[in-house]
């Protein structure tokens, strides 16, 4: 195989990682978020609160750590 061949694939498959990486991500950051505001939906319901301020404060805790991740990883 040529070089020229060789840095063709190379150059392929680098857009192929790249989404992968980057839509991974996506879904770490839905599943993070979805974790946190479930929790807190469950302890605003063993609560009986009227208002649902565990699912709020919960779902921006959980928001806040999705962006950390996603701002450690794509530093990287």
């Amino acid at each position: 195989m040529s070089e020229n061949e060789q840095n063709n694939e190379d150059e392929v498959g680098k857009p192929l990682s790249a989404y992968a990486k980057y839509s991974s991500i996506g879904f770490q950051m839905v599943v993070i978020i979805g974790i946190f505001t479930f929790a807190g939906y469950k302890i605003d319901e063993a609560g009986k609160h009227h208002v649902k301020w565990a699912t709020a404060i919960l779902a921006l805790i959980g928001v806040f750590i999705a962006l950390f991740i996603v701002i450690r990883s794509v530093k990287n």
